[in-house]
């Protein structure tokens, strides 16, 4: 991205619920669905720009702790009215991706198409406030368009995902899925699709580990005989 989006932009998306995003398809992404099914999500889970609240919804239904946030007030208010219709019991807040707070008690995160909306610089900076709500061991789960996309939103390369997770974390695999989405009008000329048209999108899911904090070396204070 050449510009992070603003967050006022991504507050008057979901305000017009009549013509959606193109993230917004009604359903979780199958490469969440799949993550959850293999057992790759444990403890206590963040939903990180959560959205229409999908994941959170499905991971609340199945009986995780989770919690998703998102910077876009109406985003979170729509999460809550889908969970509600559901009759699923499902926490949301509004919060801030960039500044996560130094309260490292989540297990695992769950990034599903939030990383790549981010310029070189926020990227940095998310990554420093994921790893500040992260301890020792917990599991960051990456969802993000792939550079070999037709242009359905944002996106970025296997390098840029590999540098953005560099000191302090272990990048324990990074595959090729699928992004599913829905070709808005903003979309169609450049995808050469009608508006409404459902797309598997090509994307990249990482999954990467927090490592522990290295310990500073302490020098090793010595007594030296007094000759007494």
């Amino acid at each position: 991205m050449d510009q992070t989006p603003s967050l006022s932009r991504f507050d008057d998306f979901y305000k017009d619920e009549k013509q959606p995003p193109p993230w917004v398809i009604g359903e979780p992404q199958p490469a969440i669905v799949e993550l959850e099914a293999a057992g790759a999500i444990r403890g206590r889970v963040l939903d990180v720009g959560c959205g229409a609240g999908e994941h959170t919804i499905l991971l609340a239904n199945a009986g995780y702790d989770v919690v998703g946030i998102d910077g876009a007030p109406s985003a979170v208010a729509q999460a809550r009215r889908n969970a509600a219709a559901r009759g699923v019991h499902a926490r949301f807040e509004v919060g801030d991706a960039l500044t996560l707070g130094n309260d490292p008690t989540y297990d695992t995160v769950i990034d599903s198409a939030l990383f790549h909306i981010f310029d070189d610089a926020d990227r940095a900076t998310y990554v420093a406030s994921l790893r500040a709500a992260c301890h020792a061991g917990s599991v960051v789960h990456v969802l993000a368009l792939s550079d070999e996309g037709r242009g359905l939103g944002p996106e970025v390369s296997e390098t840029m995902i590999r540098d953005a997770f560099g000191e302090g974390w272990e990048m324990e695999s990074l595959t090729r899925t699928i992004y599913r989405g829905i070709v808005t009008a903003a979309q169609a000329d450049t995808m050469e699709m009608a508006p409404g048209t459902v797309v598997d999108e090509p994307a990249w899911l990482a999954r990467v580990r927090r490592l522990r904090e290295e310990s500073p070396v302490r020098p090793i204070s010595r007594r030296i005989p007094d000759g007494r």
